[in-house]
């Protein structure tokens, strides 16, 4: 096979290694992020013998755990992936429920030519497959790696692996929380901060620059405040210095930057805050739509920010930050869920928000930040954490504002420390403002304005017509969607968008919460009428007591044609 030019449309992805292998008619191709082991980790990976060859994109926080069950095994390299050729040829295609991080990678087994594909349990990392029309299989981290090479490709489900032998998908990741059951475990709060302390510090694991973004909301601010506290005893402080450096960005005056630059100063890292312009992210509209190829509205309201702000952070030299996404689908954070008629629906709705993560937020933090060769981190999504908050009994999560409980009190309350404070009070018990909202509200009424200079009402009119599937019912949606078929015209790319009814980011089943909604439908957080900032008006929130004193990048081919992964 001859590599044309858009073969290397992934390389952003990937700015520090570029690594192709072939064997017969399987291709792997890499364009790496050196995170761990810069010096000696480029890909494609091997087995001893080679005759396992593994191309990934991920991290595995557990590896050198999996790297002692392995002594009989040696090692050609430090990197943390290093790991999965050796565990297949141990354990077989078993293995991948032994990985703790997020990950996608394609392994290639010489000895009979097979293979097999696997993404992490919700999805952190891109991944999607395709079918060629000659019999061909690719996969690739990017749609823009495969859509112009087959018939028909999709999103790779999160939590499954694809193998070559079967020719089938498989659930690798079926936690007890999956079936939706009403778990019944009491809320212990130390439990909770144990949990999300390890996630935390399991993902400090770097060899290069690396800070936290900081909106000054309740999520980031404890992403931070942790990592504050144990960077001093990591391999990466004793390389790169003991002090945080955190990230910001928002229109002047917005309440992020606000809030953001408190709680830096409380921390005392070292704080950046990027400014941008209504006009700035109206003019990277179309790269953002290109780099987090969707259409879907709030995902791109939230990602034009994040992309700015990526572009700035890898400008400093620093290639991987932590962040606070997956705490609101955990937890019932968005403020909709004040309208939860009882505990199952509650439970319920975060199951499905937890599910649909790949198609949103973490599609979002992957993209926007790997547009510019930058790697984001969700504690929030670790599986022994998000295990231990789905096992709680959702009673505990339910907001209750007459009884000091607003959202998300569960995880507020786990970490309200007198003697040691995590966070100030304020900020510990702030009330919730998603991304696109909380980098200043203008910024969705000038997105807003825009795209009404641009799509007239003749347009609207037959909007079902040129869009049947995922209508655009607004101005701004219609905007959206007219770039992105500029980008990716084919049916499959437009499947790969979900739809349906939305009110502050909730799934269409929770829409039926309050009749209302149905004539505001609108993914900003202040769509939910009679719940932002007025669930608090002229009232006094108590804040509770403490519970207890402190206690110490690829695409690929495989079969007859190309696959390629970053």
């Amino acid at each position: 096979m001859i590599l044309r030019p858009r073969e290397f449309v992934l390389r952003h992805r990937g700015p520090d290694w570029s690594g192709i292998y072939q064997h017969g008619d399987n291709y792997l191709a890499h364009q790496r992020l050196a995170i761990i082991d810069p010096a000696s980790g480029d890909q494609p990976l091997f087995n001893e013998d080679k005759t396992i060859v593994v191309t990934v994109n991920g991290e595995i926080y557990n590896h050198e755990e999996l790297r002692k069950r392995l002594k009989n095994h040696k090692f050609r390299t430090r990197s943390d992936c290093d790991v999965i050729a050796h565990l297949y040829e141990e354990y077989g295609e078993g293995f991948v429920d032994m990985l703790d991080g997020i990950f996608s990678f394609v392994l290639l087994d010489t000895r009979d030519n097979s293979f097999m594909v696997a993404r992490d349990a919700i999805g952190v990392t891109s991944l999607y497959i395709g079918w060629g029309l000659d019999g061909s299989v690719w996969v690739s981290s990017e749609m823009k790696g495969l859509h112009e090479d087959c018939e028909h490709f999709e999103a790779f489900p999160p939590g499954h692996l694809y193998s070559s032998k079967s020719g089938e998908f498989k659930q690798w990741y079926n936690p007890p929380w999956f079936n939706e059951s009403i778990p019944c475990t009491p809320y212990e709060p130390l439990a909770i901060r144990r949990a999300f302390e390890n996630a935390v510090i399991k993902r400090l694991m770097s060899d290069v620059p690396f800070g936290v973004l900081l909106s000054g909301g309740l999520d980031s601010s404890l992403v931070a405040s942790i990592t504050a506290r144990h960077l001093a005893g990591t391999k990466a402080a004793k390389r790169w210095g003991p002090q945080l450096h955190s990230f910001c960005v928002g229109l002047e005056g917005s309440p992020d930057l606000k809030a953001g630059k408190e709680v830096a100063e409380y921390l005392g890292t070292v704080h950046h805050e990027f400014h941008f312009t209504v006009q700035d992210g109206i003019d990277a509209i179309e790269d953002v739509i290109y780099h987090v190829e969707t259409y879907d509205v709030t995902t791109i309201r939230a990602s034009t920010p994040m992309f700015l702000m990526s572009r700035k952070i890898k400008s400093l030299g620093v290639k991987m930050v932590l962040s606070g996404e997956g705490s609101d689908e955990i937890f019932g954070g968005y403020l909709y869920f004040h309208k939860a008629p009882n505990k199952q629906e509650f439970h319920q709705e975060t199951c499905r928000k937890i599910k649909a993560l790949h198609k949103y937020d973490c599609l979002r933090a992957n993209k926007a930040t790997s547009a510019f060769g930058l790697e984001a981190r969700v504690p929030f999504l670790d599986k022994e954490f998000i295990n231990t908050a789905m096992s709680l009994d959702p009673e505990s999560k339910m907001i209750k504002p007459e009884e000091g409980k607003i959202e998300k009190w569960v995880l507020r309350r786990a970490f309200d420390d007198e003697e040691r404070p995590y966070l100030p009070k304020h900020i510990l018990y702030r009330q919730k403002e998603q991304f696109s909202d909380g980098v200043g509200y203008s910024w969705i009424d000038g997105l807003k304005a825009h795209a009404a200079e641009n799509v007239n009402d003749r347009m609207m009119s037959n909007a079902a017509h040129i869009f049947p599937h995922n209508t655009p019912l607004t101005k701004e949606a219609y905007y959206y969607r007219m770039i992105f078929e500029r980008f990716f015209p084919q049916n499959s790319a437009r499947l790969t968008v979900p739809g349906g009814a939305t009110v502050a980011c909730s799934t269409a089943k929770a829409v039926e919460w309050d009749a209302s909604w149905s004539n505001n439908m609108d993914p900003s957080g202040r769509a939910a009428l009679g719940v932002h900032l007025s669930a608090y008006e002229g009232k006094k929130v108590a804040l509770p007591s403490p519970p207890h004193k402190a206690i110490g990048d690829m695409p690929m081919m495989m079969g007859q044609g190309v696959v390629i992964q970053t």
